[in-house]
């Protein structure tokens, strides 16, 4: 059964805002520099990349963040593979994601080749250099029974304010059980929630400048 997508509107064109959350996808200000600031440098990316290195997401949205990791591996390891798991309560439609990537660079091709694989249901694709596995469904629930771990982190789910259930300590005790060892995370909020929730589950978590106009993000190492 296809899972349920998110119902959205769009601003300023091609932004997706989920309706169900009140709140964009990507950020108005420039999505693929915030995802670099955050995501990439907040887990020290691409200067830990290998082959085999493995990414795990909360909110995989429009996959802007899994096509600037992909891409970023593509030139780190060009002969490596990125695994790159990412869970996701509501996937866009294939037509919604499509509309979605007008806004993001091409990517050497591979925006398009993400586009043509996606059938708004998540599960497994394979692409050149890539293995991504979008799991569908509350988090809550398949978190804690995923067999993997991750060497890095996104978290990236809507505002806490917003969507709590995906920044539960509960949950961040999850993708710490989830992390190999020295393993990472980032995320663009620095809500006091959130670090502590990190903080309790064995991360070594840091405040750091955020991207645009937010003043603050949080990078976190597992340490436990």
């Amino acid at each position: 059964m296809q899972q349920q997508s998110d119902p959205i509107t769009w601003r300023d064109g091609d932004v997706p805002v989920s309706t169900r959350f009140d709140d964009p996808f990507f950020s108005l200000n420039d999505g693929v520099a915030e995802t670099r600031h955050v995501f990439m440098a907040g887990n020290d990316l691409p200067a830990r990349f290998r082959d085999g290195f493995a990414i795990a997401e909360l909110g995989f949205g429009t996959g802007l963040n899994l096509l600037i990791a992909w891409d970023a591996f593509a030139t780190a390891c060009p002969d490596g593979t990125l695994h790159f798991t990412s869970f996701e309560a509501f996937p866009l439609s294939r037509a919604d994601m499509a509309r979605a990537h007008r806004a993001f660079p091409d990517f050497g091709g591979r925006r398009d080749a993400l586009a043509a694989a996606w059938t708004g249901a998540g599960g497994a694709i394979s692409l050149p250099g890539l293995r991504l596995n979008v799991i569908t469904g509350d988090a809550r629930d398949t978190l804690p029974v995923w067999p993997g771990r991750a060497d890095a982190w996104f978290l990236d789910g809507f505002a806490p304010a917003k969507n709590p259930e995906l920044w539960s300590p509960d949950l961040m005790a999850a993708v710490a059980a989830h992390t190999a060892t020295g393993g990472t995370a980032a995320t663009y909020t620095a809500a006091g929630g959130v670090r502590r929730g990190l903080a309790a589950a064995g991360f070594d978590v840091a405040r750091v400048p955020g991207h645009g106009r937010k003043r603050h993000m949080t990078r976190a190492r597992l340490v436990a």
